[in-house]
Order: C-alpha cells, then sequence, then structure tokens
C-alpha cells in the first residue's frame, strides 16, 4: 500500500494539516480497500501546538519518513521567513535527507519555503502562496517560481499555492496514481471541484497606490475614472502637460510599466470588480470597463486570470445571472 506521511511541524495550520488525510484517506478500492495509508509525524514524536488554540497528538517520529512513497509537509505561518537552511526548525534538514530517493515530496502553501532552504527545489519550478511569491522567487533565484498557478507537478517533487490549492495537488496525485474516476470520486465526497479552471492569478489582488501629488500620479487618477473612455497617451500626456515622449519616460519609472498596459490592466481590475459585484451582462462590463466588446474581455481577462468571465462570476458570485 502507498504510504504518505505528513510531517506536522510546530505552528502547522489545521486545514492544511488535514487535507492529506481527507483526500488520500478518502480513496477505495471497488472492494472497500483503502489505497493510501496515510501517516501523520512531527520531529520527535511529540504533541505539535497548530496555528490555532490546540495542539495534535501524533503516533509517529521522523522515522517513518524513511519508509513513506509521498511525503507532506503542510504550512507553518511563518515558513515564509525562512531565508536559508541554517534557519529551518531544529532537524527538519536531518529528517529530509532520510527520505528515499524517488519519494514524491509535496508541499502546500508556504512550506515550499522550506523545500527551497533543504535545496530541494534548486533548478525546479515551484509555486506557493500569491502574496509570497515574489518574496520565493527574491530568497531562492536558483528556484524558477510561477506565481499564477494552482499547483507545480515536476515529478518527484511537487509544491502547491495557497490553503484549498493542497486540495487540488492532492486530487491531482490521485488522478496520476488512479485516474480521473477515483479522483472525482473523492471529490464528491468532499463537496469540492475535482478540478478548477485557472490559476491562482484570478484570486491575487492589486490595489492601487494611493495618487501623490506629483509625476504622473495625479494623471493616472483622473484615467482611472474614465477608464471607459477611448483615452490615447496624447490624453494622458496632455493631461499631465508633458509630451507623449517625456510623458511615456516618467510613467514607466513611476508605475513600472507602458502607460498602454498599466490602462490594460486597470480595465481588467475594473471588468473583475463588475464581474464580482454586479448582475451587469458581459457585454455591458466590457464597454464600461473601456475593453469595447464582450469577445474582447473574454480575451484580456483569459489571458490574465486563465478563466473566461462567466467562470470568473461563478466562482466569485454566490449566484450568476443567467
Amino acid at each position: 500500500m502507498h504510504r504518505v506521511a505528513v510531517l506536522a511541524l510546530d505552528g502547522v495550520i489545521p486545514f492544511e494539516l488535514s487535507i492529506p488525510s481527507r483526500i488520500f484517506g478518502g480513496a477505495y478500492t471497488p472492494d472497500g480497500r483503502p489505497r493510501y495509508e496515510v501517516v501523520t509525524c512531527s520531529l520527535d514524536g511529540r504533541p505539535v501546538a497548530t496555528a490555532a488554540d490546540y495542539s495534535v497528538l501524533v503516533e509517529h517520529d521522523t522515522a517513518v519518513l524513511a519508509t513513506a512513497d509521498t511525503v507532506v509537509i503542510p504550512a507553518v505561518e511563518d515558513f515564509s521567513d525562512i531565508t536559508g537552511p541554517e534557519e529551518l526548525p531544529a532537524g527538519l534538514l536531518t529528517a529530509l535527507t532520510s527520505v528515499r530517493p524517488g519519494t514524491r515530496v509535496v508541499s502546500i502553501c508556504v512550506a515550499s519555503f522550506v523545500l527551497a532552504a533543504a535545496g530541494l527545489l534548486d533548478g525546479r519550478p515551484a509555486t506557493t502562496h500569491w502574496k509570497q511569491a515574489e518574496r520565493l522567487a527574491r530568497l531562492y533565484p536558483q528556484v524558477r517560481v510561477d506565481p499564477g498557478v494552482l499547483f507545480v507537478d515536476d515529478g518527484d517533487v511537487l509544491t502547491s499555492a495557497g490553503a484549498s490549492a493542497g486540495v487540488d495537488l492532492c486530487l491531482h496525485l490521485l488522478r496520476r496514481d488512479h485516474g480521473s474516476e477515483v479522483a472525482n470520486q473523492v471529490a464528491r465526497l468532499c463537496l469540492v471541484a475535482p478540478w478548477r479552471d485557472g490559476g491562482q492569478a484570478q484570486y491575487v489582488e492589486h490595489p492601487m497606490p494611493e495618487p501623490s501629488g506629483s509625476g504622473t500620479a495625479p494623471t493616472r487618477a483622473w484615467a482611472l475614472e474614465r477608464l471607459g473612455e477611448p483615452l490615447q497617451l496624447a490624453d494622458l500626456a496632455r493631461h499631465a502637460g508633458m509630451s507623449r515622449r517625456t510623458f511615456t519616460r516618467h510613467f514607466r519609472a513611476e508605475a513600472g510599466t507602458s502607460p498602454g498596459q498599466w490602462l490594460t490592466l486597470q480595465r481588467i481590475e475594473l471588468a473583475r470588480r463588475l464581474l464580482e459585484s454586479s448582475d451587469l451582462p458581459v457585454d455591458a462590463i466590457a464597454e464600461r470597463a473601456g475593453l469595447g466588446t464582450a469577445a474582447s474581455l473574454r480575451q484580456h481577462l483569459h489571458a490574465a486570470v486563465g478563466v473566461s468571465p462567466h467562470a470568473y462570476r461563478r466562482t466569485f458570485r454566490l449566484s450568476a445571472p443567467v
């Protein structure tokens, strides 16, 4: 039987800790036999304090890692503070070296920082929670961080984005091991989608900084009130009292992108807010956001977050208009 060992570290987030047992533990053969054995361990076999107001008792220490076919490390909130192997919990690096070659190693959410600090992500693609993706890439430049996906499968090392993306990754492993039918059965039992369209890009917030009274900021604030209008570079430069060339240079230095790219991003953000908060038809949202037609909105939104307007609305509205 395939053994899944879940390593619970002090401060573990209870939701993430429960995912492997709920997903792998819910998979059975047609005659009712479990397909996986899921065991939970701590570094020393002692109780583990969680991020909530309780601790959990475990039955194993890290000796079980050497017997596992899959090792899962759930998130601890301060994992993103780990900047190198010397900051890993005492004994963790030694425990990870006991994992047999070929064993799958899985991180949930910011547990990717543990794998990165241990050198297990060197030269590999990986992901983490979108709020920490930039930090992971900065601290570990040898890791190819993809901030837009729900999970990354690189064979024997797999990483997931935040919280429920751990469910997506575990269901993916079920599909990989036993096919879609088994994964779908477990998903139905858990009342979760067996597969989610798009990636975590659709959940990323892009707050706008407060405009200052200098540079191109007042023009950006002015443009945000007129996104539905056919704004051109000449209009923006004229409002700022600059030539187009000077305005473009200042704009890129302050906003980190070109005026055209910035306008497109703001229009997509407005369309997202309208899809979440209004019952407006998609073509009306496209017009109000300055994206022209429903087809144009569909193209831009899919490029930005990987889903259609209707799929986005279904995700973020309790009930979507027909």
